[in-house]
């Protein structure tokens, strides 16, 4: 999730770039850069870090007219000055900026450096550069060149080109990143997200997917990966620049809840084909996997949730014993490691001390056991110290409380553990396809739920005064049980506790009183009937039932004071039902805590990254 802007006109580029990026940051803060079209070459300025630093490297630019900006969230690469964007061809008269995920770029690269083309940098993007070098070479013009490279790319992407020889012209593209353009009379314009071109115009045109605007001062022209020109959809943007950066949601916990399909299908991009998984970055080769005899799963919050949902998936696909640890506990109870070990440490961030800590006695001299880490940020601390990686793709998330960055945590492992299971031999391929046709339907599912997000409103208007509430789930239901009553704590600041629902009647049923208010887990699975007896004993004592159950299931409804109905999985996904069962708990959770008047962006007493223990 990068940042893109480009200005193409009569009054000096710079200045303009600069300002849309400082727009985009919250799109990607690991480093960033700018190119500006320079008589026949380009001068290109990149930094690692902040916006800050690369206005701080600026020095004494050309006064160009024409130039691109980009502000980078690192998949590829970790986050350098050499990986910054703007990447170059080898002749220096060509810069590009990317957002997306180039999925062929290992094949492509191997067939440009055959053809003796120079790559400079360890990220995806830089092959589309020489891609269009070649194209050009081959007497196609810029825009030809661009539509002819990007129709070899798999993947996503959002791309904006410059050349020398075309000193006027803007080309981009897009497919399934987002892209838009704009004009005034004297200038034209392209980004990947609106606020970028506010301080310009409030009229934008949206580019649809497999489609190429290119654009020049006071013009743009909107054609088809086939050349065919096209009237693009013209939008007219109302509202301040904070709202525009919100997509229209009030709030940015909102969006990133909505923002959920796009960060499991983002997670999943490149890495199923067919009957196979294709983690690239994971390097701990087939051979590593077979010899692992033991899995301890290790994070804190809602990491530590998403990992017992990876529990379930590593012990039954994988049919290794595996363990869950609070990562501030795990190496204080002298837990039993070697080299067999396989630790995986799960933080969104990857600076999250308590797991980093973790990770780092699982790694030491005397365990010896293998680390690898989940995370949501390219090169962070613990990546860079892990024997493997698995990245997350779910963009930066502003608010504080984790919600898309929970669910593709769990995708990211649920491929960790079927990868586990084909690298063992202990599925068939075509039980590993089954499972990967079940999980490619999960956004959709998603969307159902979001769709029904009124449904859950009204739900949670009801208990706004409630002081107490218990969460309750069976197998992989205790997990979200969990997050669900996280999240209420942590923006609402009502006190909510979960359990696995047959423990309630060992102790916790004596605070069962009327006016309580149970909330179940109680989607379809091989638990279900256990759930709906547990349902029986807390309402025969008072308590105010709400159940998550799947659409259609009126016996679940007929035991509840309230339903929030979510889709079911396919027939033998149960263990993707957190996927979609969690986003239910999430809308209640906020639309409680709104209607409380809490900042849900912002809840008290917490952070995003914890670095003290």
């Amino acid at each position: 999730m990068c940042g893109i802007v480009g200005v193409t006109g009569s009054d000096p580029a710079l200045p303009f770039l600069l300002d849309g990026l400082s727009r985009l940051e919250y799109r990607g803060y690991d480093s960033s850069g700018v190119a500006l079209v320079d008589g026949d070459s380009v001068w290109v300025r990149r930094r690692a870090g902040k916006l800050a630093e690369l206005t701080g490297a600026i020095g004494d630019a050309p006064s160009a007219v024409v130039g691109i900006g980009h502000t980078r969230w690192a998949t590829h690469g970790g986050p350098t000055e050499n990986n910054a964007h703007p990447h170059t061809d080898c002749t220096g008269a060509l810069a590009l900026v990317h957002n997306g995920i180039i999925e062929n770029h290992v094949e492509l690269g191997d067939e440009l450096v055959s053809a003796g083309h120079d790559l400079r940098s360890e990220t995806d993007t830089e092959v589309l550069a020489h891609l269009i070098e070649a194209g050009m070479a081959d007497g196609a013009g810029l825009a030809d060149a661009v539509r002819a490279a990007l129709g070899r790319l798999e993947g996503s992407f959002a791309v904006a080109v410059v050349h020398a020889g075309d000193p006027e012209l803007i080309v981009a593209g897009r497919r399934s990143s987002p892209l838009v353009a704009g004009r005034t009379d004297g200038a034209g314009l392209v980004a990947s997200d609106i606020p970028a071109l506010l301080a310009a115009t409030r009229e934008v045109y949206v580019i649809d997917d497999d489609q190429i605007v290119e654009v020049r001062p006071g013009s743009l022209r909107v054609s088809t990966m086939a050349g065919e020109e096209i009237e693009p959809v013209r939008r007219k943007v109302e509202g301040d620049i904070e709202t525009v950066e919100k997509g229209g949601y009030p709030d940015f916990m909102l969006k990133e809840i909505h923002e959920q399909p796009r960060a499991v299908r983002e997670t999943l991009r490149g890495r199923t084909k067919g009957d196979r998984l294709t983690l690239g970055e994971l390097e701990l080769s087939d051979e590593d996997l077979r010899a692992v005899d033991k899995v301890f799963v290790v994070g804190c919050g809602t990491s530590y949730h998403a990992g017992m949902v990876a529990r379930y998936a590593i012990e039954h696909w994988a049919r290794l014993p595996t363990e869950i640890d609070v990562a501030s506990e795990f190496r204080y109870r002298d837990p039993v490691l070697d080299a067999q070990s396989l630790v995986v440490g799960v933080s969104q961030s990857g600076e999250s001390l308590d797991t980093m800590e973790a990770c780092r006695y699982a790694r030491s001299a005397t365990n010896k056991a293998k680390v690898l880490v989940v995370s949501n940020v390219v090169d962070s601390s613990m990546a860079r110290e892990a024997d493997a990686v698995l990245y997350t793709r779910a963009g930066p998330e502003r608010g504080v409380a984790a919600t898309k960055t929970h669910v593709a945590q769990i995708v990211a492992m649920e491929l960790l553990a079927l990868k586990l299971a084909q690298a063992r031999g202990v599925l068939y391929p075509e039980e590993v396809a089954r499972q990967i046709e079940a999980l490619h339907a999960v956004p959709a599912l998603i969307d159902g739920v979001l769709a029904r997000a009124d449904e859950v409103e009204d739900v949670a208007a009801r208990y706004v005064e409630t002081r107490d509430f218990f969460f309750l789930g069976r197998g992989v239901g205790y997990p979200v049980a969990l997050e669900g009553a996280l999240k209420l704590k942590e923006i609402s600041y009502a006190r909510a506790e979960a359990y696995p629902a047959g423990e309630m009647k060992h102790g916790p049923i004596a605070l069962i009183e009327p006016g309580t208010v149970v909330v179940a887990v109680a989607t379809r699975g091989r638990l279900h009937a256990k759930i709906m007896s547990n349902i029986d004993e807390v309402r025969a004592r008072g308590a105010t039932v709400v159940v998550v159950a799947n659409e259609g299931d009126e016996a679940a409804a007929a035991h509840a004071d309230g339903v929030l109905w979510v889709p079911a999985v396919p027939k033998g996904g149960e263990l993707f039902s957190p996927l979609v069962d969690v986003i239910s708990l999430q809308l209640f959770a906020y639309f409680v805590a709104k209607a409380r008047g809490c900042d849900v962006d912002q809840p008290r007493n917490l952070a995003k990254t914890v670095t003290v223990e």
